[in-house]
C-alpha cells in the first residue's frame, strides 16, 4: 500500500532549503563537496535498509534510525546540490521521465497488457 502523499512540490522543496541555507554566511558547500555529502548519505541509507530488510541486526549501542529520514536527509542534499549550480529539479525530472518513457518504454512488461 503507498503512503497518502503529501502536496509539496520539488519548487517548494528547493525554495524551502534555499530559505533555510540562506540564513547563514557560508552558504551552499561545494559541487564536490555535495557528492560526498550524498555518498555519504547513500552509505548511511544502504546501512539502515541491511538493519531493516537485511541480515545485519543492529548492535544495541547503535542509534536508532530509520529508511525514511536517510531518504530525507537525501533529499535535503539533493535540494542543495540543484540549488548550488541552479538547476531546476522538476525540470531536470520531466527529463529524465521523457527518456524512460520513449527510450525504455517497452523494457519491462506491463500490468494490464493482453
Amino acid at each position: 500500500m503507498k503512503p497518502e502523499w503529501k502536496d509539496k512540490s520539488l519548487k517548494e522543496i528547493q525554495r524551502e532549503v534555499d530559505e533555510y541555507i540562506s540564513q547563514f554566511k557560508e552558504g551552499y558547500f561545494s559541487p564536490l563537496a555535495l557528492v560526498a555529502r550524498i555518498a555519504e548519505e547513500v552509505g548511511e541509507l544502504a546501512r539502515e535498509v541491511n538493519h531493516t530488510y537485511g541480515e545485519k541486526p543492529k548492535k544495541p549501542t547503535e542509534e536508532s534510525n530509520s529508511v525514511e529520514l536517510e531518504l530525507g536527509d537525501i533529499l535535503f542534499i539533493l535540494a542543495c546540490f540543484a540549488n548550488s549550480l541552479d538547476i531546476d529539479l522538476t525540470d531536470a525530472f520531466d527529463q529524465v521521465m521523457q527518456k524512460f518513457n520513449t527510450r525504455d518504454k517497452d523494457r519491462w512488461t506491463k500490468i494490464n497488457t493482453d
